[in-house]
């Protein structure tokens, strides 16, 4: 393919876009580099700023402590949104507060203690590391077993993969949804069903899905979720995470970190730890009120545009993205490492290459296109449908090819930096 007619191709790509109008809502430069890293760090909102003057100025300046009144319903009701918009999950399941790594370790331990008697816990050896240093934790500190399987990095973990390695023996299978490395897409109703058969519970990590891929927790059988806001969610650096915990399983629940705020008749002070019924009781301590703001922001964009036009322009962008690595980067020593088959994928392309971390530093310091590196040679190429267009990624493909044909990312150091 030329590269007139692949701008051509973009640009008619563009011109139909049914949520372009997205882009205008965000903070975006026009003289700024080419961001295919939403799968690390979402852009800022306009919205944002000004919810985020209003809690400060308004609500925190001018309410003061009576603020609460509004505050303190804030985990619970924006859980509700993104629940009904993006998690297809109904009323009371999905709370939003602490961190992912710490909302994993809250429902992890509740399935274990759920699960008496059964002292395995599986997962994918690929998992992203906080997920697998928290179950490491709490297998040692349990005296359990961790079993991490070797699921392909491509295709991601199948039904039938899952199924060989549960037993009778298994109380925890964890997983994530969207494998960070690849972008590989898991069966979440697939593997919830055999899960399920082998009497385990399920914990799925949404970090890489929601707000990318559709998610039906409800209809999938899901037990136990949680992910973070900051990616495709937009929340901004370190926002806070939420959670998810199926209905019926929730008064069988009793999560580990005991605190205050998930106390029943909080503010009687009284003596000894009785959790509220429902998901109240994963509450520890003060939500994080600006924080849970710009959550909201991120949730009411995307629910406005509507998940499923999100995900069709998605792969779109990652299907150009695909084709023109196969024009153009597949003779200069790339090669695909995600799902060519756009149902198994999320929103990232993954190319691997030789000098990928050198690849990357020079893309962000010569070529303007900011991607980010993982281990060993992986090249993560992040397409956040709502602010990423179809003429960027013609372009820092271009770039992209340019930079190796003329060998500029050889002077850049090999050894990769603490941030990739």
């Amino acid at each position: 393919m030329q590269e007139s007619q692949a701008r051509e191709l973009a640009a008619e790509l563009d011109r139909r876009d049914q949520i372009g109008w997205l882009r205008e809502r965000f903070v975006v430069e026009s003289d700024g580099p080419i961001y295919l890293d939403g799968n690390s760090l979402g852009r800022l909102p306009l919205r944002s700023l000004a919810r985020l003057d209003q809690v400060l100025r308004a609500e925190w300046g001018g309410g003061l402590v009576g603020s609460w009144d509004g505050w303190i319903d804030l985990p619970s009701r924006v859980g509700d949104e993104l629940g009904q918009h993006l998690l297809g999950a109904g009323p009371g399941q999905v709370l939003v507060a602490d961190s992912t790594t710490v909302n994993l370790f809250k429902l992890a331990s509740s399935a274990l203690d759920a699960r008496p008697g059964r002292s395995t816990i599986v997962s994918d050896r690929g998992n992203f590391p906080t997920d697998r240093y928290l179950l490491e934790g709490l297998a040692k500190q349990r005296g359990l077993r961790l079993d991490l399987v070797d699921f392909p990095e491509v295709e991601g973990p199948s039904p039938d993969l899952v199924a060989k390695v549960l037993s009778d023996d298994t109380a925890l299978l964890a997983l994530s949804h969207v494998d960070y490395r690849s972008g590989a897409l898991a069966d979440m109703t697939g593997i919830n069903r055999v899960a399920h058969s082998s009497g385990a519970l399920v914990l799925w990590d949404l970090c890489h899905s929601v707000g990318a891929v559709p998610i039906e927790l409800d209809s999938s059988g899901a037990d136990l979720a949680a992910g973070c806001t900051y990616k495709y969610l937009n929340a901004g650096p370190g926002s806070p995470a939420f959670l998810y915990a199926r209905a019926d399983l929730q008064a069988s629940l009793r999560q580990p970190i005991w605190g205050w705020f998930g106390q029943t008749d909080q503010f009687a002070m009284s003596q000894g730890y009785q959790p509220v019924a429902g998901l109240g009781r994963f509450q520890s301590g003060s939500p994080n009120v600006i924080g849970i703001a710009l959550v909201d922001e991120g949730v009411r964009l995307l629910a406005e545009a509507g998940i499923q036009a999100v995900r069709e322009k998605s792969l779109a962008l990652t299907s150009l993205l695909i084709e023109l690595h196969d024009a153009w980067l597949a003779n200069l020593g790339f090669e695909l490492m995600s799902p060519r088959d756009p149902r198994l994928r999320g929103s990232q392309v993954t190319l691997r290459h030789p000098d990928a971390y050198r690849v990357c530093r020079a893309m962000i310091a010569d070529a303007r296109v900011i991607a980010d590196f993982r281990a060993p040679d992986r090249l993560r190429l992040g397409c956040a449908a709502p602010t990423t267009s179809f003429g960027e990624v013609c372009e820092a493909v271009i770039r992209i090819r340019q930079l190796v044909q003329s060998g500029r990312h050889l002077a850049e150091a090999a050894q990769p930096s603490r941030s990739t």
